[in-house]
């Protein structure tokens, strides 16, 4: 069972290093794109701007903070899943 699972997991993990290396290199630079553009938009004289104008700014920041919620990912555990993950430590140890 043991051998079965290592040469199960073993190829799939030589082959995502490569992959994830080149798209965290475009992922940032869309990053920083969208974020210099957050910034230029925060810069802008909002005062003097029409309504339907501030709401499409509003609507494109809305947007790029998706986006960039979006390309940040993260790993998310649930707190039934930290105590499931915490009793089979105790269990084992």
């Amino acid at each position: 069972m043991m051998a079965c699972l290592s040469l199960t997991f073993i190829p799939a993990q030589s082959f995502a290093a490569p992959a994830t290396s080149i798209s965290a290199t475009t992922e940032s630079a869309a990053a920083s794109t969208l974020v210099s553009r957050l910034h230029e938009i925060k810069a802008m004289e909002i005062s003097s701007m029409s309504t339907t104008q501030k709401k499409g700014l509003r609507k494109e920041v809305r947007s790029i903070q998706k986006q960039l919620s979006d390309i940040g990912g993260g790993v998310y555990i649930s707190a039934g899943a930290v105590i499931l993950i915490l009793i089979l430590l105790i269990i084992l140890l």
